[in-house]
């Protein structure tokens, strides 16, 4: 079957765009050939620098005929219902349309008989819109006209079964002129089919798809490394960057002066990177990074590199001595100088300074140290000095560094380990994948930080709505849970919103924030069911556990976790899950009878009051559960508890049998009532059943 080959030539396309252009472009036109009835086999797109192309495999040559019947209205329907129903069905007029009968009267019927249009000429009637509409995340437009793109656009090449597809955008006509290399083959191409078209382009010095300009690079710069010792520091994402820059890429390896390994691995990586795009090499014996570099050209040179690496290592040079200037300067001030002038800089309106912050912040760290275990000095130094860096030079330049920098500047100036280690990892997790702060000072300063940052903006009503996060609350919430869980710290998170909200009156003013922090514990059990449900936990134990016994919701993380875990291995028996069944049936009951009575009946069973065997039997299963149960969930051994209650199971199973709770006499009733009261809130002190589903 014939194939569709589309490009679309234009100035430099940002590398950052590429990858979604293809994917969008690829998707759009698929979208469009199956609503026109196509099925085509495949269809693969390619960004290159200065082009997106698109081939689309195994097109018939002619859409394919439609025959549809539509059932219309009644005859003598309303000309609204008619004329919605003639324009459905694509007609003009009901002379076009059928009368037919059945039981229930006489309707019209659209007869559609429509011969497929070519292929081509579908194509052509498609694509100029919707190059129009085209999605970029930016664009613009050049000249006279109207049409947008993300550079000023230059040709467009269409051809399907090698002839070319005749449209116009714009007063660009589609022809079958493609172009090579801007500077090594600029030279007018002329292709009509995808294979001529790849092979075309690659002796023009142009690598049409993406992974394999990814591969070659990434596989000449090992190379390149190897030959020397050394090993390539890879980077994915700046390997996907410097593909989007080339269409014929050049893996070459520069060298800069040793002096400037002085300066911290992080800084160097950062100016490579950063300002040239290029990659460090490491000694793979130390672990450190070597004064060599890859850099990656779009151009073959005649003498090999020569000219072009001196320049390369000219700019780098100039860069690291820039980095250096500012690295040996920001080492004259200490931090708690720089930390001075974060007072000078804005945290964000109604929140005060980032100074403001600080403050709060090492007051609260102080608070919390105790229960992580750190000690309280320490946390609150860390925390006085955890932002300095952000005034700094080098942090100006390169604020992916803050933090790291902190640290360097601290151990500079002979820090504890613990105080230059928190000031950098009170940051962390940064993402899902990310590690947790490790050391107990650590722990206490990006506790006492995240919770800062939640309290302010809730208080202030910036909190996150439906998709969007601006400020990263989901993010610094779920840190905060990793930290309490995977630390195992006992921390009741209610007990410091209010106290850190105080710290804001105090530093700001009495009447700071219109809003509440009262949302904020909700908020922490949203992100908690998240964090378990992503653990493997079912959403209903979940919920079956994150409410104490009087229906408030428990602020021990750690202690919710526990009475899962005891739950689940409880519901794994066969006495667990006929026990559940039993419990959810004693609840009915009382929750019928409450709403008659307009009042809960008191646990308060009079074993005088008990007749019946079954009913005298459960009350002595309850009694011996409890003996163990009620120490158990002292100690927190949920386990045990659960065990302790699944006792119960035949007991109670044999009192619905064989015991009328609602019996004549009101005593017998409400003394029954009583005991089934006694077992509800008995199993609510572990978790809420009725939230189990199935």
């Amino acid at each position: 079957m014939p194939d569709l080959l589309l490009e679309i030539f234009s100035e430099e396309i940002p590398a950052r765009m590429q990858s979604r252009a293809a994917t969008d472009l690829q998707k759009l036109v698929q979208d469009a050939l199956f609503g026109a009835g196509f099925m085509p086999e495949g269809a693969k797109a390619f960004a290159t620098p200065r082009r997106l192309s698109l081939v689309v495999t195994g097109l018939p040559g002619a859409q394919p005929d439609r025959k549809e019947e539509k059932k219309g209205p009644r005859v003598g329907a309303p000309d609204k219902a008619v004329a919605g129903f003639l324009k459905s069905a694509g007609l003009y007029s009901l002379n076009q349309c059928e009368k037919r009968a059945d039981k229930k009267g006489e309707f019209y019927v659209a007869v559609i008989d429509e011969k497929g249009k070519p292929t081509a000429s579908v194509i052509a009637g498609f694509l100029p819109e919707l190059i129009r509409k085209f999605p970029w995340q930016k664009s613009m437009r050049w000249g006279d006209g109207d049409l947008r793109w993300v550079r000023p656009m230059h040709s467009i090449l269409c051809t399907f079964d090698s002839e070319i597809v005749p449209f116009e955008v714009e007063g660009i006509i589609a022809g079958d002129r493609t172009y090579g290399h801007r500077f090594m083959a600029p030279a007018e191409i002329q292709v009509r089919s995808f294979e001529d078209y790849e092979m075309a382009l690659s002796r023009a010095k142009v690598v049409l798809d993406g992974e394999r300009r990814v591969e070659q690079i990434l596989e000449e710069a090992k190379g390149l490394c190897a030959a020397q010792g050394l090993e390539l520091v890879e980077d994915q994402g700046l390997l996907n960057e410097v593909a989007g820059l080339a269409e014929w890429p050049v893996t070459l390896m520069g060298s800069f002066d040793e002096k400037f390994l002085k300066l911290p691995d992080e800084v160097l990586t950062a100016t490579m990177k950063g300002h040239q795009k290029y990659f460090s090499v490491r000694d793979p014996k130390t672990g450190a990074l070597t004064n060599r570099f890859i850099f990656v050209s779009n151009i073959e040179a005649p003498d090999g590199g020569k000219a072009m690496r001196a320049g390369y290592e000219r700019v780098l040079t100039a860069r690291l001595s820039d980095a250096w200037f500012l690295y040996s300067q920001d080492l004259k001030t200490p931090l708690e100088d720089h930390a001075k002038k974060l007072h000078e800089v804005t945290f964000f309106e109604g929140l005060g300074m980032i100074g403001d912050k600080v403050d709060r912040v090492a007051a609260l760290a102080r608070e919390i140290a105790p229960t992580v275990g750190a000690d309280p000095g320490l946390a609150e130094k860390a925390a006085r000095l955890a932002k300095a860096d952000l005034v700094t030079g080098m942090v100006y330049e390169f604020p992916e560094l803050q933090g790291l920098m902190g640290r360097y500047y601290a151990e500079a100036q002979n820090e504890p380990d613990q105080i230059s280690k928190a000031i950098v990892d009170h940051y962390k997790p940064v993402g899902q994948s990310d590690e947790i702060p490790s050391g107990s000072v650590s722990a206490a300063l990006s506790l006492a930080d995240k919770l800062d940052s939640l309290v302010g903006f809730f208080a202030i009503n910036e909190k996150p709505t439906g998709s969007k996060d601006p400020f990263a609350l989901r993010r610094a919430t779920l840190g905060v849970i990793r930290i309490v869980l995977e630390n195992t710290l006992r921390i009741r998170l209610g007990e410091r919103l209010q106290p850190s909200l105080q710290l804001y009156k105090n530093n700001l003013s009495e009447s700071f924030g219109p809003g509440s922090v009262s949302e904020l514990l909700p908020f922490f059990h949203d992100r908690l069911k998240v964090y378990l449900k992503d653990k493997g936990h079912r959403h209903d134990h979940v919920d079956a556990v994150r409410h104490r016994p009087d229906g408030t919701l428990e602020d021990d993380l750690v202690l919710i976790v526990k009475k899962l875990e005891g739950l689940e291995a409880f519901l794994q028996a066969e006495d667990g899950a006929n026990l559940i069944a039993a419990y959810k049936r004693a609840g009915n009951i009382l929750k019928a009878e409450e709403k008659k009575e307009g009042a809960s009946f008191a646990p308060a069973v009079d074993a005088g009051l008990l007749q019946e065997p079954a009913e005298k039997s459960l009350h002595e299963a309850m009694t011996r559960a409890q003996a163990t149960f009620g120490p158990a969930i002292e100690q927190e051994d949920f386990s045990t508890a659960m065990t302790a209650l699944a006792a119960l199971r035949g007991p109670l199973d044999a009192f619905f049998e064989d015991v009328t709770v609602n019996a004549d006499d009101d005593k017998l009733r409400r003394n029954r009532l009583a005991l089934l009261s006694s077992i509800k809130q008995t199993c609510e002190q572990v978790a809420d059943f009725s939230r189990i589903e199935g």
